[in-house]
């Protein structure tokens, strides 16, 4: 009965908090929380589109893009191989996942082949799991039927907390997750099909633009808000990227320049938003591409690692000459997670994941 109690009043300061401002929540949040070691979280639980999909996609039913041929997975860490990632290696939940735990949490759709020993971690609410599905959005409109949408993707997760409220009791899975981290890197999509629809009209209403903002905030508030009202307490959440500036972008500009439109309204999102900068790390990243790790060259910021065509980001991944060590999507997955995980106001708001669950 006092857990019961104690959860209800916490899910009314959420659904307040949650519509009213985000960033209120996080850091109230993460000021309330007890002090444990640094670093360490009991699970992950990930949810999203390409950028941190390790998988889903591979166990959807029919004719649907898959991370699962070359040259994906091209430098992934134990021997190259297509993991489902739509990357050349890890992406980056794995590398959040890396500072606050042990090993990547498995894709919500391979569970049934996954070995018993996971599976018990997973009902124990140890390690978490990954319900992310490359090419899907915020809204159920997004890539319609094609995808897991971030609504399916909250109700996969119900599934899994009640798996983990039948192992262990509803007050020890509360606290479980209470201490567990929830990462959202979603948005990208939902902009790019409005880009693209705009860019058909020459130039959006205003009142057009601003009803999308809306219906994309307001849909993702409604997310947050059901995680948090199944024992979600510590959000890390990636706001859009400079859609315009990724691979696919700039291959539609005769000099492989960024496109501006598809920025614009990115930045629009993201000043409702007003979470984890993805969108600002890409403009400092673009601007000057920092140096990659062990000494080498700088990372490659404008090519994808796993296309034909220009940049080469056209067509699916095939195979052929070793493609660039870099997420075609997004940039380096290792240097947006440093950031995330530890990086400056400028990049995070109001705390980076590495204050979030101290």
């Amino acid at each position: 009965m006092g857990c019961h109690q104690a959860m209800m009043s916490s899910v009314v300061v959420g659904l307040v908090t949650c519509f009213v401002t985000m960033t209120t929540m996080s850091s109230a949040l993460a000021a309330s929380s007890k002090v444990r070691p640094a670093g360490k979280v009991p699970a992950m639980y990930v949810f999203g589109d390409s950028t941190v999909d390790v998988g889903n996609n591979n166990y959807l039913p029919g004719d649907f893009p898959r991370a699962d041929k070359p040259y994906y997975g091209v430098d992934f860490p134990g021997g190259a191989r297509p993991t489902g990632r739509w990357s050349n290696g890890y992406n980056i939940a794995d590398f959040i996942l890396s500072e606050v735990n042990n090993s990547s949490p498995p894709a919500y759709l391979s569970l049934t082949r996954a070995s018993s020993s996971r599976r018990r971690l997973i009902l124990k609410g140890l390690g978490g799991v990954s319900y992310a599905s490359a090419g899907s959005g915020i809204l159920d409109s997004t890539h319609a039927g094609k995808y897991i949408p971030l609504r399916k993707q909250g109700r996969y997760f119900g599934a899994t907390r009640a798996d983990i409220v039948a192992t262990l009791g509803a007050c020890a899975a509360d606290d479980l997750l209470s201490k567990s981290l929830f990462f959202i890197s979603t948005g990208s999509n939902d902009i790019g099909v409005f880009a693209a629809a705009a860019q058909q009209q020459q130039s959006p209403l205003p009142s057009d633009v601003a009803a999308y903002y809306s219906s994309l905030i307001s849909n993702y508030s409604a997310a947050i808000t059901e995680l948090y009202g199944m024992g979600a307490r510590r959000f890390g959440i990636v706001n859009a990227g400079l859609i315009g500036c990724t691979p696919s972008g700039r291959a539609l500009s005769p000099a492989g320049a960024c496109a501006a439109g598809p920025n614009a309204l990115a930045g629009g999102f993201n000043a409702a938003l007003g979470l984890g900068d993805l969108s600002g790390l890409m403009q400092a990243a673009t601007a000057e591409p920092p140096r990659a790790a062990a000494g080498g060259g700088p990372w490659n910021v404008d090519s994808a690692c796993c296309g034909g065509g220009r940049m080469p980001a056209q067509l699916d991944a095939v195979r052929g000459p070793r493609a660039l060590p870099v997420l075609g999507l997004i940039g380096p997955p290792q240097l947006i997670a440093a950031a995330l995980y530890d990086g400056p106001p400028e990049f995070t708001a109001p705390v980076n994941l590495k204050q979030l669950i101290i």
